[in-house]
């Protein structure tokens, strides 16, 4: 695995982190700029041919 693999899979499990923890605090604009974080992040992997498992 390459360490731009690495890379992309580490950034995407901490938004996912920060994403439920928005949600759970309640804070839906912060909530929103995580899901767009995770979006970016899974289609800069997916141009790359990185797979992801989520």
């Amino acid at each position: 695995m390459g360490e731009f693999t690495t890379t992309i899979e580490h950034r995407l499990d901490q938004a996912y982190r920060n994403l439920q923890e928005a949600r759970s605090s309640g804070d839906d604009y912060l909530a929103d700029t995580f899901t767009a974080e995770i979006e970016d992040l899974q289609r800069l992997a997916t141009d790359n041919g990185v797979p992801i498992q989520r």
